[in-house]
């Protein structure tokens, strides 16, 4: 017998109400033009590795916690004296989500870690690059339940870029505040 696969709760959400709606919104002729996030880019630069490298690995396991995917350790291409930084010293930690675990991660990021920040008052609608790309940051890590606050001995502060195949910026405000992304109107 053939298991049922699981399906993310945002992706039936996608399936189900959020592709009609764009199609109907924007007048799509093709199911394959329709917006659909691609990916999901999480960084996080630990610039005071330069002092302690062993801080680049709690980082990337903090992250790893995080996303729920092994995260990966950056390292520097070339020496800079002025910044302390020597080739191949690492500098920070990412990870790219894809498919289920994506849209895992996209429900408690809305759901959960954004209202547990601090003063925080909706995303800038603004941060979008030109090709339907958006990008936000978070100034502590420990906003996701996954981390242990007793257990950090240092806050870091981390990138999330949200990819999508939405070709302006409208498309893709349109396509992420369908999935209830907090946007500041």
């Amino acid at each position: 017998m053939a298991e049922a696969s699981y399906v993310p709760q945002l992706r039936k959400k996608y399936d189900e109400v959020i592709r009609d709606k764009l199609a109907k919104d924007f007048g799509y002729k093709n199911p394959m033009q329709i917006p659909r996030i691609e990916k999901v880019v999480l960084n996080m630069g630990v610039g005071e590795s330069t002092a302690d490298s062993k801080k680049a690995g709690r980082a990337a396991q903090d992250l790893s916690l995080i996303a729920g995917q092994k995260a990966v350790v950056t390292r520097a291409r070339k020496s800079i004296a002025t910044f302390k930084v020597r080739e191949d010293m690492p500098l920070g930690t990412k990870v790219t989500l894809r498919s289920a675990q994506m849209y895992d991660f996209l429900d408690r990021l809305i759901n959960i870690a954004l209202p547990r920040v601090r003063d925080f008052r909706g995303l800038n609608p603004n941060s979008f690059d030109g090709r339907g790309n958006f990008a936000m940051g978070i100034k502590e890590h420990i906003v996701f339940p996954e981390i242990e606050y007793d257990k950090v001995d240092q806050i870091w502060g981390m990138d999330v870029i949200v990819c999508t195949t939405a070709t302006t910026d409208d498309e893709a405000r349109a396509l992420l505040t369908e999935f209830n992304f907090p946007f500041v109107k």
